[in-house]
């Protein structure tokens, strides 16, 4: 999917979460600045929330409680250890009704579950291009909602 954007990012963040609703552990791969948290603000949208959206890197996690359910939004770039996460009762976050949405997922390798989705974000041209991969069946069906959007 091309985003020419940072509205069409937020616009494909939108059309993820309302298929992601239900639950699902989505993982977010990309650079620095790739537009990770912009797509996470569009997911936050489909759910209610109208705020402001910043990256939690120094708190790992935000947690919202919306109308629409749980999200919770992880950046693992700053952790030092995955054991961390187990310190911060990282299991408790991935209810199978809630959708997490983690930034830098390797940094959490061995701890986290694994993913429904993979989201990749990269530099194409003056936009984005953004890959969805389905690794489960709950995966798969969003990603197949989601090409409707494409």
């Amino acid at each position: 999917m091309n985003l020419l954007d940072e509205a069409a990012t937020v616009s494909a963040g939108q059309a993820l979460g309302t298929a992601a609703k239900g639950g699902a552990v989505i993982y977010l791969e990309g650079q620095l600045g790739a537009g990770k948290t912009t797509l996470c603000c569009g997911v936050l949208r489909a759910f209610g929330h109208d705020g402001p959206v910043k990256s939690p890197t120094y708190t790992l996690v935000e947690p919202y409680s919306l109308s629409d359910g749980a999200v919770f939004h992880f950046d693992l770039y700053r952790l030092g250890d995955p054991e961390e996460l187990e310190y911060m009762g990282i299991r408790d976050y991935f209810e199978p009704t809630a959708v997490c949405l983690v930034e830098w997922s390797e940094r959490g390798r061995g701890v986290l579950p694994s993913p429904d989705i993979r989201v990749s974000i990269g530099q194409q041209g003056a936009g984005r291009r953004l890959e969805l991969q389905g690794e489960s069946g709950r995966g798969r069906s969003i990603v197949t909602a989601m090409k409707k959007h494409d």
